[in-house]
């Protein structure tokens, strides 16, 4: 049975007690000069199992965020999941959502992103065999939540991502990383507000800073994918890292440190978080120690690119045949 075999209306349409598992990675966007266009998935995860119930939300989180997000429809994984049932025309059953948080909150790490991108993932697991969810609803029903694509791009599809927006919708072009290139995200103890973040932005910006980002975005895509010898270059910014750096002090000197010394780093996300695009792992190591030798509590982790994006695959039942 499918939404239009009804009237928008279909209490029955998800079985009860049908259950999926959603895996979605972290990611970083940005990248330096590709401001909410480009985008890279980090292979740190959330994970979540959510079962079709008789009535009611509840949400059980472990991990990051417990204690502290709600834990009811207002929680983001619930309400991206009633978004998509929303807009395909079901009645959802009662949800109920047993999360195991990794990605760090409020780092600039994607976590709102993955958390949007595991309800809608878990909705169109639920909605197997009732209504069809292509990726290109995913991508568009993730991004009327996020705003912007270039988070939840790579959260859903993995590896590199371009995202932008035309007359349609949210569009993306998924490309591999060269297999040189090592990640390492430092991560302090202090947050950002991306709304914080984001307001600092000015309006306009002179038009040699345009050009100039314009040409280290196409720089960097090939950097990326064919010559990670040029990740330097390719990652100067003057389009919006010069413009947060006095909310976050700390992350634009480990920025500056960390590129004097030759190392490819940026602003993750809307940070405070600093991601090191590294050349090779010798590199990264180097890297790592410039991030442990700074005076404040910066913790780095050695990370990789997460090729897969979210998944999610339907629970076995366990009752009894």
């Amino acid at each position: 049975m499918t939404a239009a075999d009804a009237t928008g209306t279909n209490p029955a349409g998800v079985p009860v007690g049908r259950r999926v598992h959603v895996r979605v990675p972290a990611t970083s966007a940005n990248l330096g000069p590709g401001f909410d266009t480009l985008g890279l998935a980090l292979n740190v995860h959330d994970e979540l199992e959510v079962e079709a119930t008789e009535s009611g939300v509840r949400v059980d989180v472990t991990g990051v965020g417990a204690g502290e997000v709600p834990t009811d429809e207002t929680n983001l994984v619930a309400r991206a999941l009633l978004h998509v049932f929303d807009r395909v025309g079901v009645v959802p059953p009662g949800i109920a959502i047993t999360a195991t948080n990794s990605i760090p909150h409020g780092r600039g790490m994607g976590s709102s992103g993955a958390a949007i991108v595991e309800g809608v993932l878990a909705a169109k697991g639920l909605l197997e065999g009732v209504v069809e969810v292509s990726d290109e609803d995913v991508l568009r029903y993730a991004t009327e939540l996020e705003g912007h694509p270039d988070n939840v791009a790579p959260a859903i599809f993995g590896g590199l991502t371009i995202a932008w927006v035309d007359e349609t919708g949210p569009r993306h072009k998924q490309l591999a990383v060269h297999r040189g290139v090592s990640l390492l995200v430092a991560v302090p103890e202090a947050t950002m507000s991306t709304t914080l973040a984001r307001s600092l932005q000015p309006t306009e910006v002179p038009h040699a800073d345009a050009v100039f980002n314009l040409s280290r975005s196409a720089l960097l895509v090939a950097a990326l994918t064919q010559s990670p010898e040029l990740l330097l270059d390719a990652t100067e910014d003057r389009l919006h890292q010069i413009y947060r750096a006095s909310a976050m002090p700390e992350t634009s000197a480990l920025v500056a440190a960390l590129r004097a010394a030759g190392h490819a780093a940026v602003v993750s996300g809307a940070g405070p978080s600093v991601l090191v695009l590294a050349s090779d792992p010798a590199a990264r190591l180097k890297a790592a120690r410039i991030v442990e030798e700074r005076p404040e509590a910066w913790h780095a982790r050695l990370l990789a690119v997460d090729i897969r994006g979210g998944t999610v695959e339907p629970v076995p039942s366990t009752a009894a045949a």
